[in-house]
Parts: structure tokens; sequence; C-alpha cells
């Protein structure tokens, strides 16, 4: 780069992080993606895991590999550098798109390129259509036809491409080209992610200082050394709330990157309906609102100012996000003079502020498809396995955080999901509904009899499985982008079978013999796992009849193979 080139202290920052990404990944990422020494695309992948990272919130589980497993580099990739899906409880699968393009000059002045809108509105429409045919590599045709076996199923798509770059974004030209897909209102988002971006999501928020304009009357009472608030708030009101703060706001919510937050189809009609806007009051459930202190001038009746320190949003997210989008571009909001949203304001006292938020935004937001993780994180179960898997030399992360994960580290989402598949044999839960871990499935997975020594010998199980899966090497079978979990059912099933007990009776009396036998035999139960679900494949289909990677991942998603992977059947299969 010209030392005499200018560059933005922004786009400095995120080249920092992604030469630190290069420092820690490098290497896997060079021989995963057989990039070699091609500097110049290793630095555009490193950029893309970060985009990955920072706005998906993924956490990086054993070094990375679980971002890695996202991204789709390798050539005919139509555009998509990541991909990852989240099926919501609404018969709907969430599909997030990232393309990136790195410049090495750091001024941030370089545009999203055009061309590069053009493909990804392509591949939107590819990933959408279960009939359409195009030759990509076998990372991403393995991931498309999930989502296609998905469509298929009657599951509806809803696409956020995510269009990065450490410059500025697309171009009037570009937004026309998207603008002319009639089809993609409300169904396809197109967000802007650069280094600014990047910086806002990486660093810590300060807390909010805002003032509400409650109209009319409010309700305020004080009660168990907490403060509540209700009333109604103008939409305007609400949309500048929001313009000056964006997800800020949201640190609080489940869903906390604004931009993944879909805009609401039958919220917008009713604002955009001049004789139904007045009733949006009544049509809407509300805004909940946390904050650590409110004031307020008591001595007037009615049209209240109030002043709010440490604002968050706790539920309501959808509904400010799509206030936001409807009234965006208006210069005049006379015309919502009289539209308004119910607010609930809660100030909450210091000592268990934290749990009652967590209380709070479970109650309200429950009934939606959201991750529930972190509300789970104070459970008495997660604690009690904090505890345990600590004596065992192991850290059990109950909460998220961002940092770089070691070998001992276990976090609650890897510790449902290999639980789940290994020793509750649901593979296909385990792999492909996620979002209900923590949900509908919470109590199935962690029950009163799962101890640490359970938790620890699942994971092992499956990182051995999983890391076979992500290396995908040359003679693996074609089943094995859908089947991480299956292999670790039938692995956990084999070292049952060889300490000779149940999984109930696993327990830190015998957890160092059965990491022994992980350590010692984990190759042959793989190998052995791999070949009795090929197997299971043989007699569930006729010969010849499995090629289709769409029929193979709607197997695997139904589980299909689970009558034919009995115990018996797998001892039978492995004998000792």
């Amino acid at each position: 780069m010209d030392k005499a080139q200018p560059v933005d202290i922004n786009a400095g920052i995120v080249d920092l992080q992604v030469q630190g990404v290069l420092k820690h990944h490098g290497g896997e990422m060079a021989e995963r993606f057989g990039i070699g020494a091609d500097t110049e695309k290793m630095r555009s992948l490193a950029f893309v895991y970060l985009c990955v990272q920072t706005v998906l919130e993924v956490a990086p589980e054993l070094n990375g590999t679980d971002i890695l497993d996202f991204i789709t580099e390798g050539g005919e990739d139509f555009g998509v550098d990541a991909i990852a899906c989240s099926i919501e409880q609404t018969e709907e699968i969430n599909i997030y798109l990232f393309q990136a393009k790195y410049k090495r000059n750091l001024d941030g002045t370089n545009a999203f390129p055009e061309n590069a809108v053009i493909k990804a509105i392509h591949a939107v429409r590819y990933l959408c259509d279960p009939a359409s045919r195009l030759a990509v590599n076998p990372r991403l045709q393995a991931k498309i036809e999930d989502i296609h076996a998905y469509i298929r199923d009657g599951k509806i798509p809803r696409v956020t491409c995510f269009c990065c770059n450490n410059g500025l974004r697309w171009t009037a030209a570009a937004q026309a080209h998207i603008d002319r897909e009639e089809t993609f209102r409300d169904r396809v988002s197109f967000v802007h992610i650069n280094h600014n971006e990047l910086i806002r999501l990486l660093s810590p928020s300060k807390p909010i200082e805002a003032t509400l304009a409650f109209n009319g009357k409010m309700l305020v009472e004080d009660f168990n050394y907490c403060r509540v608030a209700i009333g109604k708030v103008s939409v305007a009101d609400i949309k500048h709330l929001v313009s000056e703060y964006g997800d800020r706001l949201l640190e609080r919510n489940i869903r906390r990157y604004l931009g993944l937050v879909r805009v609401n189809a039958g919220i917008r009609k009713t604002l955009e309906d001049a004789s139904q806007r007045q009733h949006f009051y009544f049509y809407n459930n509300g805004i909940t609102l946390t904050c650590s202190k409110f004031d307020w001038n008591a001595l007037q009746g009615q049209d209240y100012l109030v002043r709010v320190e440490g604002l968050q949003i706790i539920n309501g997210g959808q509904t400010c996000r799509t206030i936001l989008e409807t009234l965006r571009t208006l210069d005049d909001l006379s015309p919502f003079a009289q539209t308004f949203v119910l607010v609930r304001l809660y100030q909450l006292p210091s000592e268990n502020r934290e749990e009652l938020i967590s209380h709070i935004t479970f109650a309200t937001n429950s009934q939606s498809p959201v991750d529930l993780r972190d509300l789970h994180s104070n459970d008495e179960r997660q604690r009690q396995l904090e505890t345990d898997i600590q004596l065992l030399g192991f850290t059990y992360l109950r909460q998220r955080v961002r940092k770089r994960f070691t070998p001992q580290d276990i976090t609650s989402a890897v510790a449902a999901e290999a639980v789940l598949a290994v020793w509750r044999r649901r593979p296909q839960q385990a792999k492909f509904q996620s979002q209900e871990h923590f949900g509908g499935l919470y109590d199935q997975i962690f029950t009163d009899s799962l101890n640490g020594a359970q938790v620890v010998l699942a994971v092992l199980l499956y990182r051995k499985a999983e890391t076979y899966r992500k290396a995908s090497p040359a003679d693996a079978p074609n089943f094995l982008p859908y089947a991480g979990a299956f292999i670790a059912m039938v692995m956990g099933s084999l070292l049952l079978r060889d300490m000779g007990c149940t999984v109930n009776e696993l327990t830190h009396r015998n957890i160092e013999a059965a990491k022994a036998l992980v350590e010692e035999r984990g190759s042959d139960y793989l190998n052995a796992a791999v070949r009795s679900i090929d197997e299971a494949l043989g007699k569930l289909y006729a010969q010849g009849a499995r090629e289709s990677l769409q029929q193979l991942a709607a197997t695997f998603r139904r589980g299909d193979l689970l009558e034919y992977l009995s115990e018996d059947f797998i001892y039978a299969a492995i004998p000792l």
C-alpha cells in the first residue's frame, strides 16, 4: 500500500482485525480452502470470517472451525462467500448470504460494486427456487441442496443478503437493480456492512440517555423496588429514536442486530394506510423498554417528557424496525401525528437487574421464534453443570462470550447439540432444530440426571465427528455433509458398549476410562459409524436411488435412518 495514501481510521482498525484472523486461523483456512500462499485471497477470506462472526455473533468454537463452516470459498460460488440459515417455528427458513469485497487501499472510498449486487440478486433467485440448477463447488452445493429440501417441504424462505466491504455503500444504479425485483419486497433484504458498521458492532456501547415524549395520560407505579410507566408514544418519535441509536437499543433484545429483524408487512401496511394508521395503537402489541432510571415532571397533568438513563428495547424490535423503514424517507411526518404505539418502560433495581431483564425478556419473547440460550444461562441446572464441568478440568460457558476458545472450553450451545445427538439419540434435532435447543427441547436435553461427565464425553465425540465432517476428505461419502450428528450418535453407542454401562452410569468416577477409550479408539468408532450409516442408507434406499443430495438432506433432516440405526443394528454391524 502506498504510504502517502490516506487511511480511514476505522478501515485501519478493521484491517488489524483481519490480520488477527489470519494470525490465529490462517493455517486452517489455507488448508481447508486450498488457497496456499495467495495473500490477497487469504485477506479477503479473513474479512469474510470477520463479517460472519461479527454480524451473526458466532462464537469461534474450536479455534474458529464453526465459523469456517459457513464459508463457501472454492470457486464456482456464484458470488456467495458465506451462507447460513435458521429455521423459524412459523414455517419459515431464514437465509443469510454474505458477499464480501475487501480492498487493499484503506481510504474507505470504494463503493460496493454494482456487478456484485447483480450477482447477489441472481444468487437469491437460485437459492429460493428448488428447480434451478447451477454448477457450484461441492461445499456450497451441499448447503444449497439442504435449503432446497426445506423449501420443497413447504418452508417459506426469507433472505438477508449482507454486502460487505471496507468502503462505501453500493451506488444508486446498483440499488435500481434491487428495486426492480418486485418479488423481493418483504422477502429479501439487502444490508450494507462496512468498516464503520463492523467497528460499531464490535465496540462496547455507551449507556443510552434519551427523552421519551409520552402523549396524553401516563400511568406510573412503584412496587417491589421497581418503577413502571405505561403510555403511548408517537411512531414519529420512535422513528427518530431508532434512527439516532440504531441497534444499540437492542443490546438486551434477543434479536440484537437490527438488520436481522425483518420488516413486518402487516405493520407496514397499517402505517401506510391513512384510514387505518390512527388505529395502530390497538393493532400492535407495543414496545417494552428497560432502564436504570427515569424521571419526569409529575406536576404536569399529561404530555410528559420522560428523561431516561440506560434505555434498552427488550421486546418490540420488529415494530421499531418497521416504523423506521416505513417512515425513513418521509420529510413530512405530520400525517402520523395521531399514530401511536403502546410503550411500557421498566426501571429496574441495580442489584438483580440482569436476572430481571432475563426473565422479562423470556416472558415477552417466548412466543416468538428466537434463540433463548442466554435466557437460560442463569438456570440452576446450568450453574450446576458449570461447577461440575470445572471440576473435570473443562470450562463451561453458560453465556455467550467473545474470545478465542481452547479445547477445554465448552459452550452451552455445543453441549446442547452434542447431548441431544449422542445421548438422547436425536441427531436430526441436534443438527436441524438448533433454535429449539433452549426452547421446546430444553428439558429433554438438560435433564436433572445430566452431569458434567456426560456433557464432556458427548462433546468430545461430537467434536471428532464434526472435525471429520468439516475436513471432508476426498474419499468421504456423499452423505457426509448432513451426517455429523448421526456419526456422533453411533460413536456414543459404541463407547457405551465398550464401557459396559448406560449413559446414566457415566460419572466423574469413570470419565477418565471413557476419555481414554475416546482417545484410543475414537478413529475406529468414527470409521465404524460411517460404515453403519452407509449400510443403513442401503437398507432405506434401493440400489443407486440415493444419489440426489436434496434427497439425502431431507433423509437426515427427517431422521428417517433412526429406525435402522438401533443399538442392536450398530452392535451387529460393528462387532467387538
